[in-house]
């Protein structure tokens, strides 16, 4: 349940940043590439080409890395017996 939840809020998380990233990206290439605004144009293709480019990787990286990070329990510190219970070996 904890790998699940974790993997949902790096989902939400990777894929803010992603479209934030996506945008940025997008407006450098309107720049570098000389795009025409003819008609809006270039915002057009920054807001629907590269920011949902954008969120969908970083929603998947995001996802991918907390998951990865919840399951390794050396990692993240949930969960673990108190200090006293380990020292007499009852610990694991």
């Amino acid at each position: 349940m904890r790998v699940a939840l974790l993997a949902m809020l790096g989902l939400f998380l990777g894929a803010l940043s992603g479209a934030a990233l996506g945008i940025g990206a997008g407006l450098a290439w309107v720049e570098i590439a000389q795009t025409t605004s003819f008609e809006g144009y270039s915002g057009t293709l920054v807001f629907f080409t590269f920011l949902p480019l954008g969120a969908a990787i970083g929603g998947i990286g995001g996802s991918l890395l907390f998951g990865m990070l919840a399951m390794r329990d050396d990692a993240i510190a949930i969960e673990r017996k108190p200090v006293a219970e380990r020292a007499r070996g009852h610990g694991r």
